[in-house]
């Protein structure tokens, strides 16, 4: 393999993916002495847009703006963002129900074996109370409190709070940009006419602009969004298509007025063919119905999203169309997709922003020689399908573990086969309770097991060792950890109130509700 340097990175696309990818790369690559070596040019056209919304998004985005310089005070004013402690699910597995899906572990273990399963013999007693009622980020996110975690009380619930954002995509772009050309980044504006190709392999050796200028690179990364202009449209890396197990592939997102209180968690209510997501933002909250185009027409679709909003609508919903699944290869020669033009898995546990940042982390560790090494390629690939495929089973989750009969959708899902992997998570939660995590999954055991309680999966056992501690030393030990949870969370202050005090937005009002 040759080990000359490659040299000239083009990024293709803007928005959050294309501009995060170059607030990262620029930060590693053209420090110090790195403007000798490498060049990094983002091509866009303000004529495409972006299809960012406004975003959820989950805790592992602070280590990815941490390592960047940015403060996540600056970041929520520069963004309008809010906090994030979970994910409210209102109506998934029966109408009127509701479940939190919090950031947080849940109580604490006993001689190494989870809380969960002791949980679970209190409540066979008749002991237990609501599980999460023993999460400091659930009871804090439903009473409308937050507080950033306590260095100081590391033994403490206020110790252990696990929190995310909520921002506006578009404006996280711009932030990024204008960190990026700081950087040393070449923001070029234009349409990609062609995409030229190298005669002797499957490498790209340039973009033709439509107004006839030449754009010349070593490693291009597609962040064209579902479009894939370069890794499937040029590359033809193939797209494995999921809609048997996530049949949703319709989205209508529309801005509403402000409402208090302000809420610090997403909440997702199933509808009768998808579901509703609400994000809360200082200026605005961010809606969206995402739905299956085979169980509901648009326009019934939009009726129910703007007849469901806690405000007025600020604009019209905008509609955005998908297919859920991923591409069967994404590095191929020298062409990297990140963002969604790599695949697609609905946003259901705000995890699109976070796909983007492993991906780029990915891609640094991988980070290729002008020669370009197949062993890194295929690692890369390798690696990418499994983080998709074992997010995807989290998603199925939520629409296979449903009792809902109320709707063609529902019974669609409750009835569908689903992959083998989440299936054997199924069968060994089912039986005792446990759960397994695969090397690098991304989501814990805490938030399988608040996903298939708060779903209604009740097992049929739980860890033998639970019946060694006497049931009334249990349930003070439960009882204990509840009392500090709620004690807690009371001495948090509303979340609009510490936004208020530390990043709240300069330029207007947020909090006044409109009358």
């Amino acid at each position: 393999m040759s080990l000359k340097q490659l040299r000239r990175v083009v990024v293709v696309g803007g928005g959050s993916a294309g501009w995060m990818v170059a607030a990262a790369l620029s930060r590693l690559l053209l420090r110090d002495d790195g403007r000798e070596h490498w060049t990094i040019e983002l091509i866009e056209s303000e004529e495409i847009g972006t299809v960012g919304v406004g975003e959820g998004t989950i805790p592992a985005i602070r280590a990815f703006n941490s390592a960047l310089g940015i403060s996540e005070d600056e970041f929520l004013r520069e963004t309008k963002g809010t906090f994030k402690l979970g994910i409210e699910f209102v109506g998934w597995n029966a109408p009127g129900s509701r479940y939190f899906h919090g950031f947080s572990d849940v109580g604490r273990p006993i001689d190494g074996v989870p809380f969960h399963q002791y949980w679970l013999r209190l409540r066979k007693a008749g002991f237990a109370h609501d599980f999460a009622d023993y999460s400091i980020n659930s009871v804090a996110a439903l009473q409308g409190r937050f507080i950033r975690p306590r260095q100081d009380m590391a033994h403490s619930p206020l110790g252990e709070i696990g929190h995310a954002f909520h921002f506006d995509a578009n404006l996280y772009g711009r932030y990024l940009r204008r960190r990026a050309e700081q950087q040393g980044v070449v923001r070029t504006e234009g349409r990609i006419g062609e995409v030229l190709r190298d005669p002797h392999n499957e490498n790209i050796a340039g973009l033709r602009l439509s107004d006839g200028r030449l754009i010349e690179g070593d490693l291009f990364i597609d962040c064209s969004g579902m479009r894939a202009l370069l890794i499937e449209q040029t590359c033809a890396a193939g797209f494995e298509n999921w809609s048997h197990w996530l049949p949703c592939d319709r989205a209508l997102a529309v801005p509403s007025e402000s409402a208090l209180p302000l809420l610090p968690y997403t909440r997702s209510t199933a509808r009768s063919a998808g579901w509703q997501w609400r994000i809360p933002l200082q200026h605005r909250i961010g809606n969206g119905h995402v739905y299956s185009s085979a169980f509901m027409q648009d326009r019934e679709a939009a009726d129910v999203l703007l007849s469901t909003l806690d405000g007025k609508p600020l604009a019209e919903p905008r509609l955005l169309r998908f297919a859920a699944g991923r591409r069967k290869r994404t590095w191929v020669g020298n062409c990297v997709a990140i963002g969604l033009s790599s695949g697609f898995v609905e946003p259901l546990e705000s995890t699109s922003i976070h796909l983007v940042q492993s991906a780029i982390t990915r891609l640094m560790d991988l980070f290729p020689h002008a020669g370009l090494d197949a062993a890194d390629i295929a690692a890369y690939n390798r690696q990418t399908q499994f983080e998709l495929e074992r997010i995807r089973d989290f998603i199925v989750l939520h629409y296979k573990l449903t009792t809902r009969a109320d709707s063609p959708f529902w019974n669609y899902c409750r009835e569908m086969p689903i992959p083998d992997t989440l299936a054997e998570k199924l069968e060994l939660f089912t039986s005792n309770a446990r759960i397994h995590r695969v090397d690098t999954e991304l989501f814990r055991e805490s938030s399988w097991v608040q996903v298939m309680l708060g779903q209604g999966l009740v097992p049929n056992g739980y860890h033998p060792v639970c019946d060694i501690h006497p049931l009334p030393r249990l349930r003070a030990f439960a009882d204990d950890i509840r009392d500090i949870v709620g004690r807690c969370a009371a001495t948090m202050p509303m979340h609009e109130d510490f936004i208020a005090s530390s990043c709240r937005a300069r330029d207007e009002d947020h909090f006044t509700v409109p009358t």
